[in-house]
């Protein structure tokens, strides 16, 4: 392993790492920090996964090179979320301990604005900032942007996914055109290559592992049960596990609230992490989490955004993204340091090809696993509370006076019956819950990458007239659900979106809204038309209200192409023959008015 100190860090920096026990640098940090200390250095996309370094990567050299005699913006952070802006401006202020005069300003959503204006306006050599908040500074001609040398993009993925693209390119914009550009993220969608193909020039791009892969120190583990079973399911992995510390990724704000409460109301140490708190809140719950008073912390993935919390040691995926690549993002925030650590994920038959899709962009395996049954989980934590036991530092002096009395007390008791007691005191809560309860794993007959025939057992199939030619999906479908039944945590299964016509699969108990709901809809200015699918075979054309439009639909296409190629609109027949008459008629009559004038 390489030191920093080989890698031409300033005495002061490394001075200031040295007490935060950086001596080693990590495989992206070995890689960019060199090319970044040149004095002519080229636009770099670094491709790394969260928690691997990346913020010492590209921190450390740009503080080398700021100019305190120069009192203007030379460089410019940006990145997704408040939580890591706020983070990356704390590490640069850390690696720049024993360098004081350089001043690093965070300018965030969220907080006072009036603030961030007067900590800017006192002068700033690296602003640490969000797309949104950056761009209303910039409008108020608050933050001036002309001298910027280097421009970072952290989690340059992220940002994209969360619909920041125009505050970026309006950003971009403002900056000179002679600058670096230095693209960080953990996986390289066709969105973030599309944006690196336009701002920069010639990068040189690295890659610290595969493209969109794991870490390899992480276990994936993925689970299967009914829809309806997954906060049963939940509750057993956590039991299973008595010493994890990790996170539960939900889908929406509702969800995440709804299962921190009911895992409070259960008696979990774990609490919620949303948009909807305020940053007081949220900065209360991180700080309980951070000194480990929260066992489990319930957050989306935009809340998570930025969080560096060590140690964890699991990651639980409530719900999967449909935004794949966030699983990578999810999962990257255990298994740090060279640590191991392992990513769940509960899920239903329906979401399995998500599976199979996840192991191909990781390029590695999932174990299914099985539920654990009651007695696996019982057994479990007594044995944890044995281990406990065994290990406890027992303070003689302070427990001598009451042995006496303790004696005198439990001298009627034999060996076996006291430590039976003993157990039963501190067991006996789950002893009772998992007496008799039911085994939660769902048979899978399904091969790899095979589909189901029917729908999963609490999920009811639609047939929707739209499709690709309608530029829906699956983020529309869902959005549309959401829209027309106003309910946001509707659990969708399987979508399948073809040409002219989709298939998806929603839970049982809003069938009948959802059914309601869509009636007499538009799309687009379209008509639309939902129904319950009984069958996969409709897919095939077996529905005759599929297939006929789809039929209907095929020879609409056909006419365009067939037109296309002779330059000229084709009408059919009937079409030609009342567009004859109509010209017929209308010569007739203005015919005979101009022959007239003449």
């Amino acid at each position: 392993m390489i030191l920093f100190k080989d890698l031409g860090v300033d005495e002061k920096i490394l001075d200031s790492i040295k007490e935060i026990e950086f001596e080693h640098a990590t495989p992206v940090q070995e890689k960019v920090i060199p090319l970044l200390l040149k004095e002519d250095i080229q636009d770099v996309i670094a491709l790394a996964q969260t928690g691997t370094g990346k913020t010492a990567a590209y921190g450390i050299p740009l503080i080398q090179k700021t100019d305190t005699s120069v009192k203007k913006i030379q460089f410019l952070i940006l990145s997704p979320t408040r939580e890591l802006c706020i983070q990356i401006a704390d590490d640069l202020a850390t690696f720049a301990k024993y360098l004081p005069e350089i001043k690093i300003v965070p300018v965030f959503g969220g907080a006072s604005i009036e603030r961030q204006i007067q900590s800017v306006r006192k002068g700033a050599h690296i602003i640490s900032a969000t797309p949104g908040r950056l761009v209303d500074l910039i409008r108020r001609r608050i933050v001036d942007l002309s001298n910027v040398q280097t421009v970072v993009l952290d989690e340059a993925d992220e940002m994209l996914n969360m619909g920041f693209r125009d505050e970026l390119e309006a950003i971009l914009d403002e900056t000179p055109a002679e600058k670096n550009t230095l693209l960080f993220s953990a996986t390289m969608p066709s969105e973030v290559r599309s944006m690196a193909n336009k701002y920069m020039s010639n990068p040189v791009e690295i890659t610290v592992g595969k493209k969109n892969a794991g870490a390899e120190n992480i276990n994936h583990v993925c689970y299967l049960v009914h829809a309806r079973d997954r906060y049963l399911a939940l509750k057993r992995i956590v039991d299973f596990h008595p010493e994890i510390y990790g996170i539960v990724f939900c889908r929406t704000r509702k969800e995440t609230q709804e299962v921190s409460d009911q895992l409070i109301k259960d008696g979990y140490n774990a609490d919620a992490l949303h948009g909807d708190l305020s940053q007081v809140q949220r900065d209360v719950v991180m700080n309980k989490f951070r000194i480990k008073h929260l066992q489990l912390l319930v957050a989306t993935d935009v809340a998570a955004r930025g969080l560096d919390v060590e140690n964890l040691t699991h990651i639980i995926n409530y719900n999967l993204s449909e935004e794949l690549e966030l699983y990578t993002h999810r999962s990257g925030r255990t298994g740090r340091a060279g640590r191991t650590g392992t990513s769940i994920v509960i899920a239903n038959l329906k979401e399995k090809n998500k599976i199979y899709e996840i192991e191909k962009r990781l390029n590695k395996k999932f174990t299914f696993a099985h539920v654990p049954l009651g007695k696996e989980v019982c057994e479990k934590q007594l044995f944890h509370l044995i281990d406990k036991m065994e290990k406890v530092e027992v303070d003689s002096s302070e427990i001598e006076p009451f042995l006496a009395e303790i004696n005198r007390k439990l001298e009627w008791l034999e060996r076996d019956e006291l430590i039976k007691k003993f157990v039963s005191l501190e067991f006996n809560r789950f002893l009772d819950y998992y007496k008799n309860t039911p085994d939660l794993n769902v048979p899978d007959e399904s091969k790899p990458g095979g589909r189901s025939k029917g729908a999963v057992d609490g999920f009811t199939r639609f047939f929707i007239n739209l499709g690709r030619l309608d530029e829906l999906k699956p983020k529309e479908l869902m959005g549309l659900i959401s829209d027309f039944t106003g309910i946001r945590d509707i659990e969708i299964g399987e979508i399948k979106i073809l040409n002219t016509f989709s298939f998806f699969e929603a839970d049982s108990k809003f069938k009948d809204i959802i059914l309601k709901s869509f009636a007499h809809k538009e799309y687009k200015d379209r008509r639309i038309t939902l129904e319950e699918s009984q069958s996969k075979g409709k897919e095939k054309g077996k529905s005759e209200r599929g297939k006929s439009f789809k039929e209907g639909r095929f020879k609409r296409e056909r006419s365009f192409r067939d037109d296309s190629s002779r330059g000229k609109k084709k009408f059919r027949p009937e079409r030609r023959e009342k567009e004859n008459g109509f010209q017929k008629e209308k010569r007739n009559k203005y015919g005979t008015d101009r022959k007239r004038k003449r």
